[in-house]
C-alpha cells in the first residue's frame, strides 16, 4: 500500500469522525444575563441552561458575583429552581468552583423576601419563558 493511499484512508477516517461525532460544546458555553446589581453586588443567571419541568417550575444555572471579592467571598454558582407562578425558588445545588458541587438538602419552596438579585433572575426567566 503506498503512502498516498494511506494518507487517503486517514483523511477519510478523520473526515467521518469530524461529521458523525458531534460534542456538546453547546452545553459547556453560557450565555449570562445580569439582573440589575444590589449592594450586595451582581447575579447573573445562563440563558442556555432553562429547563422548563413538567411540575410548573423552571430550572436554570445562577451566579452570585459579590462587589468585593476575596478568598473567602468569591462567586457562588446555583443551580435553581424557579416558581413563576409563585414567584418563589429553591436553590438545589451551589458551588465556588463548578455546579453542583454541594446538593441542598433544604428543598422548600422559598420566598425572596425582597431580595434584589433573586426577584431579578425570578422576573426575567419568568419573561424569557413567556
Amino acid at each position: 500500500m503506498s503512502l498516498k493511499t494511506i494518507k487517503s484512508i486517514c483523511l477519510g477516517y478523520l473526515a467521518l469522525l469530524i461529521i458523525f461525532y458531534s460534542p456538546k460544546i453547546d452545553a459547556l458555553s453560557h450565555e449570562w444575563i445580569a439582573v440589575p446589581k444590589s449592594q450586595y453586588g451582581a447575579q447573573l443567571w445562563d440563558k442556555n441552561s432553562i429547563e422548563e419541568h413538567q411540575d410548573g417550575f423552571i430550572r436554570v444555572l445562577s451566579k452570585f458575583i459579590p462587589k468585593s471579592t476575596t478568598e473567602i467571598t468569591q462567586d457562588i454558582l446555583y443551580t435553581m429552581d424557579v416558581n413563576c407562578s409563585e414567584k418563589s425558588f429553591r436553590d438545589i445545588a451551589v458551588g465556588a468552583k463548578k455546579f453542583n458541587e454541594f446538593k441542598n438538602e433544604d428543598t422548600a419552596w422559598k420566598d425572596p423576601n425582597g431580595d434584589k438579585l433573586i426577584l431579578g433572575v425570578i422576573d426575567q426567566v419568568c419573561a424569557f419563558i413567556n
